[in-house]
């Protein structure tokens, strides 16, 4: 079965949002601490507008990377498992082939 094609029980749907809320939230907070740090050094506006651009990137990335379709939760959870953001034993209670996929991905 394709990864796309895979079904997710009501459990399942419950412990992967759960997930994605976790690893979203950290990236979140790690961001905003970054942003702060930053902020302390700004000394004029080219400083100003750099930390703009690289807000406006990492909005793009973030808001490009957590996506919830569930045709594509393996592929976020791979991917948020290889950044750190999120850890394999946080998918407990995922099917075990689900857990093995995106460790598998994770890797690559």
């Amino acid at each position: 079965m394709p990864v796309t094609d895979i079904e997710w029980s009501a459990s399942e749907k419950k412990i992967a949002r759960a997930a994605f809320e976790r690893a979203y939230e950290r990236e979140i907070e790690a961001l905003m601490a970054e942003v702060k740090a930053r902020a302390v050094d700004l000394s004029d506006i080219e400083d100003l507008w750099r930390l703009h651009d690289y807000l406006s990137a990492r909005r793009h990335e973030i808001d490009g990377k957590y996506d919830y379709r569930y045709t594509m939760l393996l592929f976020v959870f791979s991917q948020l498992v290889r950044e750190g953001w999120l850890q394999i034993d946080e998918l407990q209670g995922l099917e075990a082939s689900k857990r093995s996929k995106v460790a598998a991905l994770a890797r690559m």
